[in-house]
């Protein structure tokens, strides 16, 4: 009864949802009754000008999937080929990053990819004005926090945040409101043996002791000028809310900075929510305040994940663990 009763209210939500979102170009019930088959098999060369429905859909499997996409936006570009061919290597199909017949048949798909969610109190917690971008100014704050409650809930639920004020277009993002968002899978659990970086796709694949392929996440690694290391290193260990140490004869020149600062912790940090270090000093996998540029741009020489993959990954690590990096 109770289950019935959740069913009702989430439809009637979801109604109320897509019945305000008439006017945007994207609502809950377009991306839930979407048809991930409409889906070109390869992206198209250019970007289209506004999300896809269908594109939503697909990145939400794939995410439940442990493919991660990096940020659900609706776009169908280069982190969803990706996520793509990680899952058809999960599948321990031939991998070549297409949407075909047979990637469609696997993905299990029997959960709506958008559901309602009631904004809490909690949510409008632990809010800050703003983030400077000039580090010496941020080490002046007590906390790199989220900058309004839309950045706090698309980054919980892996979202763009122009998709969701896409999907929630009359919504103020106060406690009490109800909102449509993506539902990600949950965490992937298991213990990480080895972790393997490949530079050329910017993907980081974790693997099981049995070989078996755990994760795969999009990555931000070292561009020409910084790169990151070469051949194999572990993990020496894992810190959560990490407070960032910036020192420009160690790291890089950021603005006019010449001296030694101590950043705080926070999920707009410059390594985001963790920093999973590497036996090769200065070197981490680790979070960013920027989960849109993943994969997208270069690093200053670490791996960057998105803060809710690295999460997950941290969570399946320990010391010992064998990093590859692979050309």
């Amino acid at each position: 009864m109770a289950s019935a009763v959740a069913r009702l209210l989430l439809s009637a939500a979801l109604a109320t949802l897509c019945g305000q979102a008439l006017a945007a170009s994207i609502d809950a019930q377009a991306v839930n009754t979407a048809a991930i088959a409409s889906l070109p098999v390869e992206a198209p060369a250019e970007k289209p000008k506004d999300p896809n429905p269908a594109a939503v859909h697909l990145q939400v499997l794939l995410d439940r999937a442990g493919a991660s996409p990096g940020v659900i936006d609706g776009y169908f570009g280069e982190n969803l080929t990706k996520a793509i061919a990680g899952f058809e290597a999960l599948q321990r199909l031939p991998v070549d990053g297409k949407l075909d017949p047979e990637v469609l048949a696997r993905l299990p798909d029997d959960v709506p990819a958008v559901q309602a969610y009631a904004i809490t109190a909690d949510d409008g917690k632990d809010i800050v004005e703003s983030i400077p971008k000039d580090y010496a100014e941020q080490a002046k704050m007590e906390h790199l926090g989220y900058t309004s409650v839309a950045e706090k809930l698309a980054e919980r639920f892996h979202m763009d945040i122009g998709l969701l004020k896409t999907l929630n277009p009359t919504t103020t993002f106060k406690p009490g409101e109800t909102i449509a968002v993506a539902i990600p899978g949950n965490p992937k659990t298991g213990l990480v043996k080895r972790i393997e970086v490949h530079r050329k796709v910017a993907q980081v694949f974790a693997f099981a002791e049995d070989g078996s392929l755990l994760a795969v996440y999009p990555a931000t690694i070292g561009s020409e000028d910084t790169p990151s290391p070469t051949g194999t290193h572990k993990v020496k260990g894992v810190s959560r809310r990490p407070v960032y140490t910036y020192n420009p004869k160690i790291n890089f020149q950021q603005g006019s900075n010449k001296k030694v600062l101590e950043l705080p912790s926070g999920p707009n940090g410059p390594v985001g929510t963790v920093w999973i270090d590497l036996t090769e000093p200065t070197y981490g996998i680790h979070g960013t305040p920027e989960p849109e540029l993943i994969g997208k741009v270069g690093s200053h020489g670490c791996v960057r994940l998105a803060n809710w993959d690295v999460e997950e990954l941290a969570g399946m690590v320990k010391p010992g663990v064998v990093v590859e990096f692979i050309e």
